[in-house]
């Protein structure tokens, strides 16, 4: 990702201190490494679930077979032979989805704590920051892939509706690798444009509302504050030039556009209005400023996966700069 990871950023008590985060080389303190250990995991499985949701291909052809030539010898076997690996696949990314979510939660739990500010946390506990923005990171880079993939969907709705042709017509349902009940789950998290960042929004929501004592801001600005890290490091000149590569940047943005969206779902007035500590303008601005092809899947999570960008409080200068007039 670069050599570029150290983030300068405003301490968000207003006592004019400052701090580096440093997101590719903190290691763990003696203190963090439990819970590195545990999240370490879940990211290790994280590579792998990406590297098969790029090389997802799916059944189109087969399926398309099966429903044009339904009498035609062997379609229906090679078309169904075709899908059920897929579906275990897909049953795979649904379950990590899981994974991720309480890998999730143990981080909000350490950097969010009563006791210490927030951005003394993160300050502290660099190691477990680099791994919330390697989260994030790999959820905007799932949801982007699955948005680009439509055979996700048409694969698992022809194996729902065969299932349900065997059931009917009781037919034995050999190879059938997802039950009723899982099915109905997991039609739910691939029916959204954004799975992954549905689990991770609704878990932030319930890691909130199952903390009673954990003040709701030691959330709302563990969040803002990575979310000012990320854009003081795209838009300054002297830590932008020491990227070395475009990934670097676009982790940076997507770890500043997740962090941007979670914060929307659990503060009550949202991201977008003026009391808000993250400088949306600015953030909005830079990534406008960035190639728009890589960007556009972003831009878009900020437009449709918000929860309060079309609420009268948000300005029209806002809206505008997300072209929502």
């Amino acid at each position: 990702m670069g050599n570029l990871m150290k983030v300068l950023t405003r301490d968000l008590d207003n006592n004019g201190g400052n701090f580096f985060l440093d997101f590719e080389n903190a290691q763990p303190s003696q203190s963090e490494a439990v819970v590195w250990e545990s999240v370490k995991e879940t990211l290790l499985e994280a590579q792998v679930v990406l590297e098969e949701l790029q090389t997802y291909r799916g059944a189109g052809e087969e399926i398309r077979q099966a429903i044009q030539s339904p009498g035609l010898d062997g379609v229906q076997e090679k078309a169904w032979s075709s899908v059920v690996p897929l579906v275990c696949k897909l049953k795979s990314f649904f379950e990590f989805s899981q994974k991720l979510e309480s890998s999730l939660r143990c981080l909000l739990d350490v950097l969010t704590s009563v006791g210490t500010c927030p951005t003394q946390q993160l300050e502290q506990k660099q190691a477990l920051a680099r791994q919330f923005a390697q989260i994030l990171h790999f959820t905007l880079r799932f949801d982007e892939l699955k948005m680009k993939n439509p055979a996700i969907q048409n694969d698992f709705s022809y194996y729902r509706r065969t299932i349900s042709r065997m059931r009917i017509n009781n037919l034995s349902e050999a190879g059938s690798e997802v039950n009723n009940e899982l099915a109905n789950r997991m039609s739910l998290f691939y029916a959204s444009a954004t799975p992954m960042l549905k689990t991770l929004s609704d878990a932030t929501n319930k890691f909130v509302s199952d903390n009673p004592d954990v003040p709701l801001e030691n959330t709302t600005d563990c969040l803002s504050t990575m979310a000012s890290v990320c854009k003081v490091m795209l838009e300054t000149p002297e830590y932008r030039t020491r990227f070395t590569s475009e990934e670097t940047v676009l982790f940076c943005l997507r770890v500043m556009v997740g962090v941007i969206i979670l914060y929307d779902h659990v503060h009550p007035a949202g991201a977008f209005v003026k009391t808000c500590n993250i400088d949306m303008k600015g953030c909005i601005r830079v990534l406008k400023e960035q190639p728009p092809s890589s960007v556009e899947g972003l831009l878009n999570a900020l437009r449709y996966t918000t929860k309060h960008l079309n609420d009268e409080a948000t300005s029209k200068q806002i809206k505008n700069m997300l072209q929502l007039n």
